[in-house]
C-alpha cells in the first residue's frame, strides 16, 4: 500500500482525536513544537501537517492562542452528516473525478457537495487515500461483459479491452490504481489480477514472467489512459479540440516538415492525414504485446 508522507499521517492522527471527540471545537490542537517532539520530526514537517487541517477547514488559527478545533457548521442539520453514508460519499467523489479529476478530488470539495463540514466526512471516510481506494474498489466491482473466451491470448485480450474501458470512462481510476511498485489492497481489483493470472496459468511461464507479464500489460494500458486525462486538461486549459488545436498549429507544423530536418517523417502520409485515436492505438500495442508473449511462451 501507498506510504502518506510524514505530515498527512500527523495530520490523520490529529483528525481522529478531533473526530473521536477528544480534541473538541475551541481545543488548543498540538503546537508545531509539541509535534516536533511528540512526532519526531523537523518543524516544517510539523507546519505542513497543521496547514493540512487548516485547509480541511478542521482548525484555525487565534491570534494569542494558539491553533484550535473550528467550530462545526450549524447553519443546517445537514451540517452534522446527519443522512450521509459511505456509499453516498463514494457515489459523489466518482462523480467528482469523473468531471474534474482525481488532482481536483478533495475531502471539503465532497463534503461541499452536501452541504456539510468536512469533519462530518470524516466519520465516515478517514482520509482522501482511503476515499480513492473505495473509489477505485467501486469501480472495479464491475465483471467483464459475456462468457469468458478459450485460450490464454483470447482471455488476455478480453481482460485488457475490460481495463481500458474502465479507464476510459474513468482516466482518473489509471491514475488511481498507478503505483506497480505499491499495489493498492483492493479485493475487486485482486480478482482482475485473478484472472489475468490465471490465464496464464499452465503455459510454461515462471511465476515471475506470469507477475511481469500483468504487471507489463497493466503499466501498458494506465500509460495510453494517462493520454486521455491529458487531453482533457488540454481542451479545458485552451478550450479547444484536438482538431482545433492542430488547424492553429498547422502553420508551424508545416514549416517544421519542410525544412528537410525530417525526411522519413515529413513523407510519411503524403497528402493523407493521420488521425490518432487512442482507442486504436491501445488495440495496436496491445496486439503487438500479446505477440510478445506469445513469442516468450513459444521459447519456454
Amino acid at each position: 500500500m501507498v506510504t502518506d508522507p510524514p505530515y498527512l499521517r500527523i495530520a490523520r492522527d490529529i483528525r481522529q482525536r478531533i473526530v473521536s471527540g477528544d480534541l473538541a471545537p475551541g481545543d488548543r490542537v498540538p503546537s508545531t513544537r509539541r509535534i516536533t517532539q511528540e512526532w519526531g520530526v523537523a518543524m516544517a514537517t510539523a507546519t505542513k501537517a497543521l496547514a493540512s487541517l487548516n485547509q480541511e477547514g478542521l482548525v484555525r488559527a487565534v491570534p494569542g492562542v494558539g491553533t484550535v478545533v473550528a467550530e462545526p457548521a450549524r447553519d443546517s442539520g445537514a451540517a452534522s452528516g446527519q443522512g450521509l453514508t459511505r456509499e453516498r460519499i463514494i457515489r459523489t467523489a466518482i462523480a467528482s473525478a469523473d468531471s474534474e479529476g482525481l488532482g481536483a478530488l478533495s475531502m471539503r470539495r465532497v463534503a461541499a457537495e452536501f452541504g456539510v463540514s468536512t469533519m462530518a466526512l470524516y466519520r465516515h471516510v478517514p482520509s482522501k487515500g482511503e476515499l480513492v481506494r473505495l473509489m477505485s474498489e467501486a469501480v472495479f466491482s464491475e465483471e467483464p461483459p459475456g462468457p469468458r473466451p478459450h485460450g490464454w491470448r483470447a482471455q488476455l485480450t478480453q481482460e485488457a479491452r475490460w481495463l481500458w474501458s474502465l479507464y476510459e470512462r474513468r482516466p482518473w481510476l489509471g491514475r488511481a490504481m498507478a503505483g506497480l511498485t505499491r499495489p493498492m489492497a483492493s479485493p475487486h481489483a485482486m480478482r482482475y489480477t485473478e484472472r489475468v493470472l490465471a490465464a496464464l496459468r499452465g503455459v510454461g511461464l515462471t511465476p515471475y514472467q506470469m507477475i511481469h507479464v500483468h504487471l507489463a500489460l497493466l503499466g501498458y494500458a494506465q500509460g495510453v489512459t494517462l493520454a486521455i486525462e491529458l487531453e482533457s486538461h488540454a481542451r479545458q486549459d485552451t478550450g479547444m479540440t484536438p482538431e482545433e488545436w492542430m488547424a492553429s498549429n498547422e502553420a508551424r507544423t508545416e514549416a517544421i516538415q519542410t525544412s528537410g530536418a525530417y525526411p522519413v517523417l515529413s513523407t510519411l502520409f503524403g497528402d493523407d492525414e493521420f488521425d490518432l485515436e487512442l482507442g486504436t492505438l491501445f488495440e495496436f500495442g496491445l496486439q503487438r504485446f500479446l505477440d510478445g508473449v506469445e513469442a516468450l511462451i513459444a521459447k519456454r
